[in-house]
């Protein structure tokens, strides 16, 4: 009898590559015209999975955030698993933003992927939530290229 045949649907990013971007980023605007003077910070909290922007105020936080938007594409950073929070009061003239780095498929989405499949009616093709991922398995490497596609 056959093994199951299986993969995962996951989502993630390389801490080394934003722990890189980061740095580049703050490389480059520590030698920026406009931001002469002006005192601001990025720092990445790797435990929290975390970037944390300061800046004297929004404007030149979304300055910050487009370089460092730049810098993650350049290195192969998946963007779309950077939630940008909102901008807050950070204490005295400055504005503080916290971005979070999405590691693994959300419980809603996962939820959704798996709906997909079953609504497909894939013959012998079952998914299940696996922590922050999903797996889906079949007897079938066919079946499985179906789902796929």
């Amino acid at each position: 009898m056959a093994a199951n045949q299986s993969f995962d649907v996951t989502s993630g990013v390389d801490m080394q590559e934003v722990d890189n971007a980061v740095n580049n980023t703050n490389k480059e605007l520590a030698t920026r015209y406009d931001l002469r003077g002006v005192k601001f910070s990025i720092e990445l909290k790797k435990t929290e999975k975390q970037i944390l922007l300061t800046g004297p105020d929004a404007y030149r936080l979304d300055m910050i955030w487009d370089v460092l938007l730049g810098k993650m594409n350049k290195r192969g950073v998946p963007i779309q698993n950077l939630k940008r929070g909102d901008i807050e009061e950070a204490g005295g003239m400055s504005k503080r933003q916290t971005i979070e780095l999405q590691q693994g498929v959300p419980m809603e989405i996962a939820k959704e992927i798996v709906k997909f499949i079953k609504e497909a009616k894939l013959k012998k093709v079952q998914a299940q939530i696996q922590g922050e991922q999903v797996r889906v398995q079949s007897p079938s490497r066919d079946d499985l290229q179906e789902c796929i596609n």
